[in-house]
């Protein structure tokens, strides 16, 4: 984007601690969130994941009854075959009729105990899948509750800070906008390299803040004359003299009470 005017080097970093200032803040309010909206959304999926198993759970638990009832509805066949077969018998004309009629007994006899044994079967699976259903049942009330409260706790967090971060994001983009891109592009590389997330840092007792290796005194110098954008040689982060940063402290500090 194109910039309304050319900054001297010194207005560039008042302008990148400024960013920095900004981003920083920015960064507090997301370190106070800290890892609960990564809990909270890995709580949703667990509740998601248990209230799916329950619900297949109870699909299943049908699905045995309903094998229970084709069962009974079998043996209640097998017993009118072998009452019509047995009936049959009283009227044969000879022994080949009547052992093939006693063979028809004694396969619907064996197809009732098979029946009676799949019933058995199926009614040890129900109690089985019951105590998991109610074990399932409780964890997943214990993980609703866990996470209604984590979720009270990070809406309490957003509710104090979501504006005046959403507001510090908006100023972040306006801060960008005022600096070259070159600048903004090497702003944002060492931000992504230092642990702090400090990419310009002040002169502290002679030493580079954020790395506390000392700089020479002609350094020192040349940063005060604020005539040139210098960086650390052993982290590489931007250098500004105190003065500025704490004329700059004090304008943001302003900036984020009508934020906050």
């Amino acid at each position: 984007m194109a910039k309304t005017k050319e900054l001297t080097v010194e207005e560039r970093l008042r302008a990148l601690y400024d960013l920095q200032l900004i981003d920083s803040r920015i960064d507090e309010i997301r370190n106070v969130r800290g890892e609960l909206p990564l809990e909270v959304r890995d709580l949703e999926d667990e509740v998601a994941g248990l209230t799916t198993r329950l619900e297949k759970l109870v699909s299943s638990l049908e699905v045995v009854d309903n094998d229970i009832i084709s069962k009974k509805n079998q043996i209640e066949e097998s017993k009118s075959l072998i009452k019509k077969y047995s009936e049959q018998q009283k009227n044969v004309r000879n022994n080949r009729e009547f052992n093939s009629l006693t063979k028809e007994v004694e396969f619907q006899e064996l197809e009732i105990e098979l029946a009676e044994k799949h019933i058995k079967e199926f009614k040890a699976q129900i109690e089985q899948k019951k105590v998991v259903i109610s074990e399932t049942k409780e964890r997943l009330k214990e993980r609703e509750n866990h996470l209604k409260h984590k979720k009270g706790e990070l809406d309490a967090i957003l509710a104090e800070t979501e504006k005046e971060e959403q507001a510090l994001i908006g100023k972040s983009k306006e801060y960008q906008e005022q600096i070259e891109e070159r600048l903004v592009a090497a702003y944002n590389r060492i931000r992504k390299n230092v642990k702090n997330g400090l990419a310009v840092v002040p002169i502290e007792r002679g030493a580079s803040g954020g790395s506390f290796f000392t700089i020479p005194p002609q350094i020192q110098v040349e940063i005060a004359a604020r005539k040139k954008v210098i960086t650390d040689e052993h982290s590489g982060r931007i250098l500004v003299d105190a003065q500025l940063a704490e004329e700059q402290k004090e304008k943001m500090e302003k900036l984020f009470a009508k934020l906050s």
